[in-house]
C-alpha cells in the first residue's frame, strides 16, 4: 500500500481494467487512501499472468492491488488475500477464485504455497524479524516474491533514515532468493525476488 495511492489514480481512471476501478470505487467511498499506486498495480499485473497455482498477497486493504493481480491471473489460478477488514470481499462477490482471508497478515501461511506472493508495508514491513515471512515456506520453488513501498535506492549499501537498511538488504541478500530493485517511478520502487532451486531437492 502506498500514501496516497488512491489519489494517484486521478489521472488514469479510463485505462483500468473494471475489477480495479471496482476495487477503487470502494476505496474512495471509505476514504481509503492506501491502495497499491498504479505503477505497482501494472507490475503485479503482469507477473500474474505468469502465475499458475496460487497467488497470495497480504493487505488487501480495499483490493486495488489484489483486483490487479485478479485481473492478469489466468483461468485456474487462485488468489488468497488476508486484511483485518472485510471491506474488500464485496469488490470480490461472485469471484470464487479469489478468497479474502479476515485477520493478521501471518493468516498468509495457511494457504500456498504460493507460485507469487505479494507482501506489502515496504522493506520495513516484512524483514528477517518477521519469521512468518519464510520463503523456503511460502514460496514453491520458482516462485515469486514482490515487496512494494520503498523508496529507490540511490547508493551502495542501500539506507533508510540514515541507516543502513538492514531490511532491504535481507531481501536483497536473501540465500534462497534472485533479488532485483525495480524502480516503478522516481519515488516508488519493489523488490523482486525468485526462489531458487536446488539440485535434486527441488526446493
Amino acid at each position: 500500500m502506498a500514501n496516497s495511492g488512491t489519489d494517484a489514480y486521478d489521472a488514469a481512471a479510463g485505462n483500468l481494467p473494471p475489477l480495479v476501478g471496482r476495487a477503487l470505487a470502494v476505496a474512495r467511498a471509505h476514504g481509503f487512501p492506501y491502495s497499491c499506486r498504479p505503477e505497482q498495480g501494472r507490475l503485479l499485473h503482469a507477473l500474474a499472468g505468469g502465475a499458475r497455482g496460487v497467488i497470495g498477497e497480504t493487505g488487501t486493504g480495499c483490493g486495488v492491488g489484489l483486483a490487479w493481480l485478479a485481473s492478469g491471473a489466468g483461468p485456474g489460478v487462485r488468489l488468497v488475500s488476508v486484511e483485518r477488514a472485510r471491506v474488500a470481499t464485496e469488490v470480490f462477490a461472485g469471484r470464487p477464485e479469489v478468497e479474502v482471508l479476515t485477520g493478521d497478515w501471518t493468516r498468509i501461511g495457511e494457504r500456498g504455497p504460493y507460485d507469487l506472493l505479494v507482501l506489502d508495508g515496504g522493506g520495513q514491513g516484512k524483514s528477517e524479524h518477521d519469521p512468518a515471512a519464510d520463503v523456503g515456506r511460502l514460496l514453491a520453488p520458482g516462485g515469486t516474491v514482490v515487496l512494494d513501498d520503498f523508496t529507490p535506492a540511490t547508493r551502495w549499501p542501500p539506507t533508510h533514515e540514515g541507516r543502513v537498511d538492514r531490511a532491504r538488504l535481507h531481501w536483497l541478500e536473501h540465500p534462497a532468493l534472485r533479488t532485483v530493485e525495480l524502480r516503478l517511478a522516481p519515488d516508488l520502487a519493489a523488490l523482486v525476488g525468485t526462489r531458487r532451486v536446488s539440485a535434486g531437492a527441488g526446493a
